[in-house]
């Protein structure tokens, strides 16, 4: 599995490709991109916006219970030592019950890119956590190590972080859509105050400063995730 081969490189044959066009309605199908049921679920899970997805454990139990305390689910959305999903899903919770939650804190990026055989997936975390699903099915699963891989992940976080400070105008919240088609690549910024979209052409994206910077610390993080599944 070469590193440039898989994802970003084999896109440059696509720069006069526009982007294609957004869904006008739901279809559950499209959200089944690999053929295996658990990588389906673990592609859904990088997203974080379906808490129903997620078996609870200790430091979810308050967002299962019957009647969760919003202070002590506030508590743990804020709580920068706390896994980065777990706190975005207690952003979720806050922003759904209309709780004032903080404008773009970017806490995670997923990366989809459609190829020849499949979806490339790429999700990093603010905490450093990682997951890489490649177009052939195989998955590679980063927790809080190796060093080099931690730091990459969260450089790739900040960048997509500074790049929502950058765009004013751009608010979260949207719904996730199904996976791009052919043509297009997608960026999603996992924030508290939902999900921040940019789609198009590898071209489109590359050539803006935001997601272009995004894009170029995705690259460098596929390279190590691919590096370390390789050795």
């Amino acid at each position: 599995m070469k590193p440039a081969a898989d994802m970003f490189d084999k896109l440059k044959s696509l720069f006069g490709a526009k982007a294609a066009p957004a869904p006008t309605s739901f279809d559950p199908a499209a959200y089944q991109p690999y053929r295996q049921d658990e990588l389906n679920l673990v592609y859904k899970l990088m997203f974080c916006d379906e808490a129903a997805l997620f078996a609870p454990k200790a430091s979810t139990l308050p967002l299962f219970g019957d009647n969760p305390d919003p202070q002590v689910i506030r508590a743990i959305a804020q709580d920068s030592n706390e896994e980065s999903r777990v706190r975005l899903l207690a952003f979720n919770w806050l922003r759904e019950r209309t709780y004032a939650v903080p404008p773009k804190e970017a806490l995670g990026v997923v990366v989809e890119v459609p190829l020849e055989n499949g979806l490339d997936v790429l999700a990093a975390y603010a905490d450093g956590q990682v997951q890489y699903i490649n177009q052939t099915g195989r998955l590679a699963v980063f927790e809080g190590s190796p060093a080099e891989v931690v730091q990459q992940a969260k450089a790739l976080v900040q960048s997509a972080a500074r790049g929502l400070a950058k765009n004013a105008g751009q608010e979260g919240g949207k719904l996730r859509r199904p996976p791009p088609a052919a043509g297009s690549l997608r960026v999603t910024v996992l924030a508290a105050d939902g999900l921040h979209l940019s789609e198009g052409s590898f071209a489109e994206l590359h050539g803006k400063s935001a997601s272009g910077a995004v894009l170029k610390q995705a690259q460098a993080l596929l390279d190590l995730v691919v590096r370390q599944a390789n050795g």
